[in-house]
């Protein structure tokens, strides 16, 4: 079962943001928060997803998912690298077309996820980005 609530931090990490943006936009009422038991400050997945950008429709076939924050950039030509800094203890770099990278608006900061499909490996933008 998909988890329902973050701690404010693993929020922040997920975001691609730090605690202290992840506060200030609670503060502005940009992000929507709760309070465990302990008085913590916990965020739902699905205020996560709404900010993330993250379509209730959007579907792939794809099962291997590794999401991050973009880290490089290199376009030479027609092809371009993307270097992603993966959530879970991982590290990918992915050779994309440079039209790609453009039409995705990568660059280095902001989330994107990694979409592995047998010996390819794809980009999707995540959403929107952190301010």
């Amino acid at each position: 079962m998909p988890r329902q609530f973050y701690s404010a931090g693993e929020a922040a990490k997920t975001l691609g943001i730090s605690l202290d943006t992840l506060r200030r936009w609670d503060r502005a009422g940009r992000i929507e928060t709760a309070r465990d038991s302990s008085n913590r400050r916990i965020v739902a997945a699905a205020e996560i997803d709404r900010l993330r950008g993250k379509p209730a429709d959007a579907h792939l076939s794809a099962r291997n998912r590794f999401s991050g924050t973009v880290t490089d950039v290199r376009v030479e030509g027609l092809v371009a690298q993307v270097e992603l800094m993966i959530d879970e203890p991982a590290h990918v770099v992915a050779i994309v077309t440079a039209d790609a990278v453009g039409e995705l608006g990568l660059r280095p900061g902001m989330p994107a996820t990694a979409v592995v499909k047998a010996t390819s490996v794809m980009v999707q933008h995540s959403g929107k980005e952190p301010r």
